[in-house]
């Protein structure tokens, strides 16, 4: 589960999905990203925060609300909570349908957790491009990210130059796009926007290997965007042997050839509604 370690950033990945969860600690501050997977994962990181936290200030941000990366809210229930807008408004007939995926799972594999599993409650919303939160010396500034799903967010940590991406940049999954493709590909393009303000040492994403290079990190970019670009065009022009050709060689064809082709209908009615509009 832990994987690896330095200045001031813990990296813990799960057995499931190669997830990654964070505890980035400051002189004043732990913050706890994406606690997850497996309740013994869960367990694990819990340990390590308590072992680590000598009366600092407990902060737990959630990049989004997929459940997968909720499912460890209720292991942190001290933590002052810090996610965007749209995850803190979902309807309750939202937050619901999350955590039933979420105690399905649990069902599915006879899981126990010590915890109760409940939707998040926010005490810090993040509103816009470019607000900042300061906790001490901690201070994190973070920009909405819709497309994977509409309540993503990106956050730079100071002074530490971590990026922590969510379910996006992964070197291991194409875009799963849940939401919508025109924001997914607005998202990516505020990369520029974010390298160009903030010195970044570390890129963290939701799941697969963190890329410590500005190379890698724009490589990621820019085959999202791609595959993006590329999977809209063979929709349009219906051509199945194009779209199946998108995800030659990806690393688990058995699972993502799914995601992809969720991608391909989503694309598809995008395209139909604007049709319909013009």
């Amino acid at each position: 589960m832990l994987k690896s370690k330095s200045a001031g950033v813990t990296l813990f990945q799960s057995d499931l999905y190669e997830t990654n969860s964070l505890v980035v600690e400051t002189a004043d501050c732990v913050l706890v990203v994406d606690p997850c997977w497996l309740p013994r994962e869960v367990e694990e990181i819990r340990q390590y925060v308590e072992n680590t936290l000598s009366g600092r200030r407990l902060l737990l941000l959630f990049t989004h609300s997929d459940y997968d990366h909720i499912i460890g809210y209720g292991a942190f229930k001290e933590a002052e909570v810090i996610a965007s807008r749209a995850f803190a408004g979902k309807s309750e007939e939202e937050r619901k349908a999350i955590i039933e995926d979420l105690r399905t799972f649990d069902d599915n594999y006879y899981l126990r957790r010590p915890y109760e599993t409940n939707y998040p409650a926010v005490d810090h919303i993040i509103e816009q491009d470019g607000q900042t939160l300061v906790f001490g010396d901690m201070v994190l500034t973070c920009y909405v990210a819709p497309g994977h799903t509409d309540d993503g967010l990106f956050t730079l940590v100071e002074p530490l130059g971590l990026f922590i991406a969510g379910d996006y940049l992964s070197d291991v999954e194409f875009p799963y796009i849940y939401d919508n493709s025109r924001s997914y590909e607005q998202t990516l393009g505020k990369l520029e926007l974010i390298l160009a303000n903030h010195a970044i040492t570390l890129l963290v994403p939701g799941h697969g290997e963190a890329a410590d290079s500005l190379p890698e990190i724009s490589r990621r970019q820019t085959a999202g965007l791609a595959y993006i670009h590329n999977l809209r065009t063979a929709v349009a022009e219906g051509k199945q042997e194009d779209m199946e050709r998108l995800i030659e060689g990806c690393a688990f064809p058995r699972n993502m050839a799914k995601f992809h082709r969720s991608n391909g209908e989503l694309i598809e009615k995008e395209l139909a509604e604007t049709a319909g509009e013009t």
